[in-house]
């Protein structure tokens, strides 16, 4: 994996080694020697991550690392410090301050390959998702996803147990901070757990233990309900090669055996933050896609979904030359439903109606809000027999009962028009398609209402899928006194 890192330090020999590692290893190089440049040329260049010398005259890492991840542009670059200091206090003011790892000086190549693979790894996906959101904030349809995270939210923590010395250690440091802790015994429960329970953080110890810490780590990145479930690892001193494993299977983070507790409580808020916020991107992309293809005020599909639904069908079907019906609905004197009683009672006949179609279709039928008070249901592998059946059943359901509406105490009676129309896959698109359900649906309107017209300039078809000359004759329904002034 290819990637582009800004290597940060005061002193010339040490940026000329880190480059000269790098550049074996095919990754481009980028350089400055004191914090203020950093900042520019990260700005600049946009790095997939930084190693970032501490100790640097001026503006020290810390001091960098802080303002890169307040600074929007370059909050999501990975830092890993690069320094001599080696206590725990130096590792968590990193942390504290933003910074993703940290590593000592002389630096393991090994350690410092594995955690570059990962932490760029991680940073693509969440690219591709930040991309994603940004198109759907653009377009007004959802907020950005870090303006509506927590950062010190509790979570929930699942720590499989076998194998973690300082099980009691960690259990009692999360819990006082505020995190919910449940423990799993062996490994197979850990997967049943952590596949149905909504766990922000998983702990897993590589140690003395009955199975492989790796395999389960493996396993769990494998499950689709944990794939993006973040893993911090525990693993003992000096087993670097184990550790890029770890981090080379996906493990999000780790820490070294003994446990500190400050390291601990910092390792996992971030792992938790971030699981947070990358949840959120995923749900802001799935509310921008669903409200790009549905109608916000029935839930039904939009247009936009009906015409590629359509294209997957006809895709599907074509071979076999099977039929696809459409019924266009119109709801009858829907015009005196608002003047009498209010666009909101409008409005609430609408999500009544939608709800009757949704509910007598099959499965795999597609209902789609057309716009005003006009309905679209797309019938897949149906004969204008049996879509001018489906129609009936739409018009006695929505006749057959009155609708509650806000402000009307006995409800009020709706009917709907209904014009029916059949091509066979692939002789016909969905323009087409409509406008012949469309002159059926003028047909039933002009007519009388409250009944269902076939067309007959598209293909009827028999119950048996044949060609006919004729369209199907349908019966009419007589309107009811009340219907009629409905």
């Amino acid at each position: 994996m290819s990637a582009r890192v800004l290597v940060v330090d005061d002193t010339p020999v040490n940026v000329k080694l880190l480059e000269a590692k790098l550049l074996v290893e095919y990754y481009e190089v980028l350089t400055a020697v004191d914090g203020p440049s950093a900042l520019v040329v990260a700005e600049d260049h946009l790095p997939d991550i930084i190693l970032l010398d501490v100790m640097m005259p001026g503006m020290d890492g810390y001091e960098v690392c802080g303002h890169l991840k307040n600074n929007p542009v370059t909050a999501h670059i990975p830092v890993v410090m690069v320094t001599a200091l080696n206590e725990v206090r130096d590792r968590v003011r990193g942390l504290e301050v933003g910074a993703d790892d940290f590593l000592t000086k002389p630096v393991n190549d090994v350690a410092l390959f594995a955690r570059i693979r990962s932490l760029v790894r991680l940073k693509r996906a969440s690219d591709e998702w930040r991309a994603r959101e940004a198109t759907a904030v653009e377009l007004g349809v959802t907020d950005a996803a870090q303006n509506c995270v927590d950062q010190k939210a509790p979570g929930s923590v699942l720590i499989v147990a076998e194998g973690m010395y300082d099980r009691d250690l960690v259990t009692e440091t999360l819990s006082l901070q505020g995190h919910s802790v449940e423990l799993a015994e062996d490994d197979d429960q850990a997967i049943s757990m952590a596949k149905s329970g909504d766990y922000d953080l998983v702990l897993v110890s590589d140690g003395n233990r009955s199975q492989d810490a790796l395999r389960l780590c493996s396993q769990m990145r494998s499950e689709p309900e944990t794939r993006h479930r973040p893993i911090l690892i525990v693993v003992p001193e000096n087993e670097e090669d184990r550790l890029a494993k770890a981090l080379e299977l996906g493990v999000n983070d780790y820490l070294v055996r003994p446990v500190e507790r400050d390291e601990l409580i910092s390792r996992s808020r971030t792992q938790i933050r971030r699981r947070r916020y990358e949840e959120r991107l995923r749900e802001n992309y799935t509310f921008s896609v669903n409200a790009a293809v549905t109608d916000s005020l029935t839930g039904m599909y939009n247009r936009r979904y009906l015409e590629s639904h359509f294209e997957r069908i006809v895709a599907r079907l074509a071979d076999s030359g099977k039929p696809i019906s459409a019924l266009i609905l119109d709801i009858d004197h829907f015009k005196t439903v608002n003047d009498t009683h209010g666009h909101e009672a409008g409005d609430e006949i609408l999500q009544a109606v939608a709800k009757r179609i949704q509910s007598n279709l099959r499965g795999f039928d597609t209902a789609v809000r057309l716009g005003g008070e006009e309905f679209v249901v797309l019938l897949p592998d149906s004969s204008l027999a049996s879509a001018s059946a489906a129609a009936e059943r739409l018009c006695t359901s929505i006749s057959g009962g009155k609708f509650v509406v806000s402000g009307v105490d006995d409800g009020l009676a709706i009917t709907v028009s209904i014009g029916a129309a059949c091509v066979l896959a692939g002789d016909s698109d969905l323009e087409n398609l409509l406008r012949h359900a469309d002159a059926a649906l003028y047909e039933a309107k002009r007519t009388g209402r409250n009944k269902v017209t076939t067309a007959t300039g598209a293909l009827p078809l028999s119950e048996a899928g044949e060609p006919v000359q004729e369209a199907l004759p349908t019966p009419e329904r007589p309107l009811s006194a009340k219907q009629a002034t409905g």
